[in-house]
């Protein structure tokens, strides 16, 4: 169906204008309705929009009320429950859907697009379609309700028209700028997505009215033709047939906006571009997808039907405002079938799956698995797609299960006196969730334990609760326990469930008789006793008590502790007495109290021993005569305001010690001649000089001290005060502390003296020592003949095969004493085995003085000469190793000749000494051989 109001006929120019658009307009419907198809059938009521797409010609300045078209919307319910809303704020819907303005504005732009939304109020849903104002160009007027005048409403068609017009251009006239036509405002193109072609697919086809006055070009713009993505549309430059290359994708892009263009052959611009929508219809290509393959839930057990449990959800890609995006859900199995094989159910619109029926037990069944299938096109089983999940549903565990005792009565045996032991375990049963607060016991004692002896603890592994013993029972006491124990869990009982008989248990628990230790009573024991008692004084009885009465056995007491030795204690009658003399002043005794400890045995089996202490308070005595503190002190030669502050001290306590009594002796008279003693104050006083000047030095001065006690007790006490000058200040000088200590000028100078001759001693021997050691250096080397080692035949090594095999020019073992001196060498690097070059004399002198040098240091530098000259012969030839001067008295040994004839005696080496030792035996002794 194509509508289209032109204007009114009230010119004869008008008239043939109106009649040309009314071709033109028939043309449009003729080829709509071709395009759509004439022989459609009839169909049924569909909910929504009567357009996608609403447009409306408007002026600039509109006025508030204003109303411009009616929408128009079917919910096949007569619209009772249809609100209208409208995206801009400037414009409203009322309930029959007129559209209009809420206030008077001006409308800065060309063109207003906003949506509009009916909602049904009931069920929630909305349906939206697009409104598009476009106003109206400057010279024209709107005025609605003249016949004479145009109403330019324009209604979009969802039915697409092959051929579409792009608008009339206006038109000058003889009577002035007169409005032709309005824009035409093309209904969106709809493409289905997936199609299998063949492609190109033909969509619509552009054409202008001036197609038939000059060539004029197509084209097309936007995303999608010269826009990425690329080469999706086309269009017949010529033709002006749009066509789609490929197949669409509506999950990747779900509408296309394009313009078209049509230009003469020089380019230039022939018609307004007109906007091009192309919308992507949806089909069912995708299923429906669950955000988990897993779903994890948990519900309670005992709950009531209808409790929620967990919600699953799926996601289709395709249109959710088709059926194609439309997922519902169902429950395909429940694994186990216990109590019932469908204890749940599930809401197929959101999916939230709930109880269905009473029954859960996690005892029974702890567990549920079910399979949740997700279905779009609205949940059609025949025509829709669907996937599938799996949810795991949790029974939580109740505290519907009371703790039983497995037995009704525990026994359990204890000895006296211990504590911190199990007495008996009890047992209990609970088929709740092990190790939760539905499970964990609480034991109590609910009676036969009123002094509280035993606690009942949980085990926290095995929930089993151990009787243990927190106070020690004593068997003189209580022989026997009989207990009453309550068991309950952390939690409490789920609502309607009841406590079980079972849930109350009886301990009898028997108690063992041991033998105890004998006690002291009371421990420690105080008496009080006055010191300097006599030896042998009893103090007290400190006997012993055996706890065992129901068995007869003695107590043997001793001693155990006993610091200063002062008691003894009655091995049967446990009587102290004393064994010394008892001093309050002792280190042993600390504020007035000493303690000693005792030990009582019984004779039972297995023995048992206690012990007790005694503190002894002592009352003091005046036992102690007061003493001066202290017995040193100095004072200057002449006497100053200052004087000595004395002080004394009395080991007794109050009262006999202090006030004390301060005086001189009168023995010797220069003492209460010289000085003065005055008391200051209870133990202290001042000594001072009597005279005007004293001579300096140390002076004993006796005082004589008396306490208060009853009797007092006195004592005198020799002071030593050091008499010496002083200086300004009132301190004793160096020298005059000397002199108060006893040495007079001489002494001190003596002292002196003899400090200076030590030092002189000391300076002596040093020089000594170092003239001794220069001497030494110096000293030729003067070795005893006694000690002298180069008589002696020692073999070294084998040189060669002798004098037989080796001609040897023995010239060689001689070497001058004076060279040639530009023939000579460096000492330091002269090579001691080299021919000597020069005349010498035939029978030089032997020198008699030994050489100077150490022996040492010169076979050191010959070996040092030999290692450094590349020129040295090999290590078995001839080397010159000494130097014994030029000649030798001796004569040459190459005249001596060897004989093995064995003739000769040699016995006359046992008269040359020990040196010649050696050969004796070698050669010697012939008739022994």
């Amino acid at each position: 169906v194509c509508v289209c109001v032109c204007p009114g006929v009230n010119a004869l120019g008008e008239m043939q204008t109106s009649a040309a658009i009314l071709r033109i307009a028939l043309l449009i419907c003729l080829d709509g309705a071709t395009a759509a198809g004439v022989g459609r059938e009839m169909i049924s009521c569909k909910t929504g929009f009567s357009e996608d797409v609403y447009a409306v010609l408007i002026s600039r300045t509109v006025a508030a009320g204003q109303s411009f078209l009616q929408v128009e919307f079917d919910d096949c319910a007569s619209n009772q429950d249809i609100r209208y809303r409208s995206s801009d704020p400037d414009f409203k819907v009322g309930n029959n859907g007129t559209l209009y303005a809420t206030h008077s504005l001006h409308v800065p732009t060309n063109q207003v697009k906003f949506i509009v939304t009916a909602r049904n109020v009931k069920t929630q849903e909305k349906w939206e379609t697009v409104v598009k104002l476009h106003v109206k160009a400057p010279g024209s007027s709107i005025h609605g309700g003249n016949k004479d005048e145009t109403k330019d409403v324009l209604i979009d068609s969802p039915q697409q028209s092959e051929d579409t017009l792009f608008p009339w251009r206006q038109r000058q006239t003889s009577s002035g700028l007169r409005r032709q036509k309005r824009d035409w405002v093309i209904p969106p193109i709809n493409v289905p997505e997936n199609s299998r072609g063949p492609f190109p697919i033909q969509l619509v086809r552009i054409r202008s009215d001036k197609d038939k006055e000059i060539q004029i070009r197509y084209s097309i713009t936007g995303p999608g033709a010269d826009q990425p993505p690329m080469e999706i549309f086309g269009i017949d430059q010529v033709a002006g047939k749009m066509h789609v290359k490929r197949p669409l994708d509506r999950e990747d892009i779900a509408s296309f906006h394009l313009r078209a263009h049509a230009v003469d052959m020089n380019g230039n611009k022939v018609e307004n571009p007109i906007d091009l929508y192309i919308n992507v219809i949806d089909m069912n290509d995708n299923r429906p997808e669950f955000v988990n393959h897993r779903f994890n839930g948990s519900v309670a057990e005992g709950s009531k039907p209808g409790t929620y449990v967990m919600t699953v959800t799926a996601n289709d890609a395709d249109d959710p405002t088709t059926e194609n995006g439309m997922v519902r859900y169902r429950i395909l199995s429940q694994l186990p079938m216990s109590p019932s094989p469908n204890m749940f159910t599930i809401n197929s619109e959101n999916g939230d799956i709930v109880t269905v029926a009473a029954g859960l037990d996690r005892e029974k069944v702890p567990r549920y698995t079910i399979t949740i299938q997700a279905t779009d096109m609205d949940g059609n089983q025949h025509h829709g797609l669907s996937n599938t999940a799996t949810a795991m549903i949790i029974v939580n565990d109740v505290n519907d299960n009371p703790p039983e005792f497995t037995a009704a009565t525990y026994y359990g045996e204890v000895q006296e006196n211990k504590r911190e032991v199990i007495v008996a375990n009890l047992t209990v049963t609970d088929r709740d969730q092990p190790h939760t607060s539905n499970w964990n016991a609480l034991y109590r004692i609910v009676s036969g334990d009123p002094a509280h002896h035993f606690v009942v603890k949980t085990d926290p592994i095995t929930n089993d609760g151990m009787v243990i013993v927190e106070k020690p029972v004593d068997y003189e006491i209580n022989r026997a326990f009989v207990l009453t124990v309550l068991v309950m869990n952390q939690s409490p009982l789920a609502t309607g469930i009841q406590s079980s008989l079972q849930s109350t248990a009886t301990v009898a628990i028997s108690v063992t008789d041991v033998n105890e230790a004998p006690f002291f009573i009371p421990n420690p024991k105080l008496i009080r006793q006055e010191e300097e008692m006599p030896v042998g004084t009893l103090l007290t009885t400190f006997a012993a008590q055996d706890p065992d009465r129901f068995m007869h056995q003695a107590i043997r007491y001793s001693e155990l502790s006993d610091p200063a030795n002062w008691l003894n204690i009655n091995a049967t009658t446990g009587q102290i007495t004393t064994t010394a003399i008892m001093d309050r002043e002792s280190s042993y005794v600390k504020n007035n109290i000493y303690e000693a400890t005792f030990l009582a045995a019984d004779n039972g089996n297995p023995l048992a021993s206690g012990t007790g202490t005694i503190q002894i308070h002592l009352i003091d005595v005046n036992d102690n005569a007061p003493e001066l503190i202290p017995k040193e002190t100095q004072i200057c030669e002449k006497p100053n305001p200052n004087a000595i502050n004395i002080t004394a001290g009395d080991a007794d306590k109050e009262p006999n010690t202090d006030p004390f009594v301060f005086e001189l002796t009168y023995r010797p008279l220069s003492v209460r001649q010289n000085w003065t003693i005055t008391r200051l104050n209870g133990d202290s006083a001042q000594l001072s000089l009597r005279i005007g000047f004293l001579i300096a030095g140390v002076y004993d001065i006796p005082i004589i001290i008396t306490d208060s006690g009853n009797p007092p007790l006195s004592s005198t006490t020799v002071i030593k005060v050091k008499v010496c000058p002083c200086d300004e200040h009132g301190d004793c000088t160096a020298i005059g502390a000397i002199a108060a200590a006893g040495l007079g000028t001489g002494a001190i100078i003596a002292i002196l003296l003899c400090i200076i001759i030590l030092l002189i001693l000391v300076l002596l021997f040093v020089i000594w020592m170092k003239r001794r050691d220069k001497e030494r250096q110096t000293k030729q080397l003067l070795i005893d003949p006694e000690d002298d080692v180069r008589d002696n035949i020692l073999k070294y090594d084998e040189e060669g095969g002798g004098e037989e095999d080796q001609d040897y020019d023995l010239s060689q073992l001689q070497q001058p004493d004076a060279l040639d001196p530009v023939l000579a060498k460096n000492p330091g690097i002269r090579r001691v085995d080299e021919r000597p070059i020069g005349a010498e004399s035939q029978y030089p002198m032997r020198p008699t003085i030994p050489h100077p040098g150490d022996i040492g240091d010169f076979i050191n530098e010959g070996l040092r000469a030999a290692d450094n000259d590349p020129t040295a012969p090999p290590y078995d030839s001839l080397l010159v190793f000494d130097y014994e001067g030029s000649g030798s008295t001796a004569g040459s040994v190459s005249s001596l000749n060897s004989s093995s004839s064995g003739d000769h005696d040699y016995d006359y080496l046992n008269d040359w000494g020990p040196r010649f030792k050696k050969l004796a035996d070698m050669y010697g002794g012939g008739d022994d051989d």
